[in-house]
């Protein structure tokens, strides 16, 4: 299965539009593992299992793990969710963003190292920083287009005066990945869930490209805002598909040894609120 099937098949079946962001912090652990970076395999693991019929999509951020050189435990958690959860895919969210053979080595590192079933990328070096990652057939990649953070405005919400329109940054970026860029079927774009206008000016220009939308839960975003202006359906079938990712809220549910249990309630809290703002 491509990326893009694999995760159709998981929102349908999941009945879910929720990714679990894997961003961990051993000093937001438990008490019984905080502060232990050689327990963040462990941590994470354990998060999986509790929400693997509740996600539509993993997404372990890399940095994360590598500056606690763990990246031997995110070898082992995604060869764990492909074990346990083998119908939800992975995005590593590494945004990476190089030319050449850079950028080959790092197609290689995310699809072939790490077995991830899609990545996220910086497309500001252009297409030939992206196009390593479309040789590996089926997997994903994801441009950001319209982040979330306030610096997001410094280049994105600036208009292009040689493009014809003018558009803004972002706008092109999506017309590109919708277009030219997509030679593999498999593209998406990054939208932040606290832009639900810009949302939903990205889907009008990408109206069937998976968005992968961080910002609900402990960054504000709005899920019902998100849904409504992102997801695109025509009867049951999803013909526009959004990710909309949750990661401190569902980790850190519990500072206890119930961790695990307070991530699945918020995991299925956060999963029904976007599922009830599918049928406004």
């Amino acid at each position: 299965m491509t990326f893009t099937e694999q995760l159709l098949a998981a929102t349908r079946d999941h009945n879910s539009l929720l990714c679990v962001g894997l961003d961990p912090d051993p000093a937001k652990f438990p008490a019984h593992l905080k502060n232990d970076a050689t327990r963040i395999y462990d941590f994470c693991a354990a998060i999986v299992d509790a929400t693997a019929d509740l996600a539509c999509a993993f997404k372990p951020q890399i940095a994360y793990f590598a500056a606690h050189r763990a990246e031997d435990q995110l070898e082992r958690l995604i060869a764990h969710i492909q074990r346990n959860a083998p119908k939800v895919p992975v995005i590593l969210d590494a945004k990476r963003g190089d030319i050449g053979s850079t950028a080959e080595q790092y197609a290689i590192e995310a699809f072939e190292r790490y077995g991830a079933d899609a990545v996220t990328l910086s497309p500001f070096m252009g297409f030939d920083s992206v196009q390593p990652y479309l040789r590996h057939h089926g997997k994903g990649a994801f441009l950001l287009c319209r982040t979330s953070n306030p610096g997001g405005d410094d280049l994105q919400a600036q208009r292009l005066a040689s493009v014809e329109g003018q558009p803004l940054l972002y706008e092109h970026v999506a017309r590109l990945a919708q277009g030219p860029w997509n030679l593999n079927g498999q593209l998406g774009l990054v939208v932040g869930a606290t832009y639900p206008n810009e949302i939903e000016r990205v889907r009008v220009l990408a109206p069937s490209l998976p968005l992968l939308i961080p910002g609900v839960g402990a960054q504000g975003g709005d899920a019902t805002a998100t849904v409504r202006a992102g997801l695109r359906t025509q009867g049951d079938a999803i013909t526009g598909p959004i990710i909309v990712n949750s990661s401190r809220a569902i980790l850190y549910a519990s500072s206890g040894a119930d961790f695990a249990a307070a991530a699945r309630t918020a995991a299925e809290r956060t999963r029904a609120e976007l599922h009830a703002a599918r049928s406004h």
